[in-house]
């Protein structure tokens, strides 16, 4: 069912953030996520496998490197067009760090007891990629 825009504000489409295919092919040879982060900051999958990497023994840590890919993700998001709404599906390959990312945030806030960033980057991943909410693990 689809449900009429009765604000009538055109919906933003999604946005689509382009492959770093060397970070990438980096880190699926197996390359440690600290080097691939270290050679190209601005990918956002390396923060988000630091961030989980070690969620359970430094949520600290965990934080620190998910808030990094966290605001990569959005400088390059707004360069791709993104205006602080719409769409960032799952669906694509290379928006799945900044998603990661996030959902990273929200866990180790979560670990941290930062509950209103918890709420926040709920909302914020639901809003940006419902697949994102079902392809990952509850954040509660």
């Amino acid at each position: 069912m689809t449900h009429e825009n009765l604000l009538a504000t055109p919906t933003p489409p999604p946005t689509y953030l382009p492959e770093n295919e060397e970070a990438a092919k980096a880190l699926r040879d197996g390359a440690d996520p600290t080097s691939v982060a270290a050679r190209y900051p601005m990918y956002c999958a390396a923060w988000a496998d630091l961030a989980e990497r070690s969620l359970s023994t430094d949520p600290v840590a965990a934080y620190a490197y998910a808030r990094t890919g966290y605001h990569r993700g959005l400088d390059q998001l707004r360069r791709a067009g993104w205006r602080g709404h719409g769409a960032v599906p799952w669906e694509h390959q290379p928006n799945r760090g900044f998603l990661r990312s996030l959902y990273a945030l929200g866990a180790a806030a979560d670990a941290i007891g930062e509950n209103d960033e918890v709420v926040r980057v709920s909302e914020f991943l639901a809003d940006a990629s419902p697949a994102a909410v079902e392809a990952l693990p509850p954040l509660r």
